[in-house]
């Protein structure tokens, strides 16, 4: 699987940002303050904020996930896990790759 590219977020939010306020741009996303910076000191939102950040840049998530634009098109298996309940970061990562293993297979299996 290909590495997250996070830090490539947190560099493009800074740089649509400029001349504007933190407050006033977590505004504009939807998010909060503290979590727009803690994003742009590159740590991984969740997926409804990484979504909104997203949409918020006008940019394909797949530039920031390290997959092919093309994936953006098909269906995807997505998961969520809440902060409440929480996983190691080893398994998560683990399971984020099986999960785009069985997806690439369910797509290989339709373009026979």
């Amino acid at each position: 699987m290909n590495k997250l590219k996070i830090n490539e977020l947190a560099d493009r939010l800074k740089q649509q940002r400029i001349g504007k306020g933190v407050r006033e741009v977590a505004r504009d996303v939807g998010i909060s303050a503290a979590t727009l910076s803690r994003v742009e000191n590159g740590k991984i939102p969740d997926l409804e904020t990484f979504g909104k950040i997203c949409s918020y840049l006008g940019d394909d998530p797949s530039i920031y996930l390290g997959l092919p634009s093309s994936y953006s098109s098909q269906p995807k298996a997505q998961v969520h896990f809440k902060k409440e309940a929480a996983i190691e970061q080893k398994c998560a990562l683990a399971l984020s790759e099986m999960i785009m293993l069985a997806q690439q297979a369910l797509l290989n299996e339709d373009q026979l």
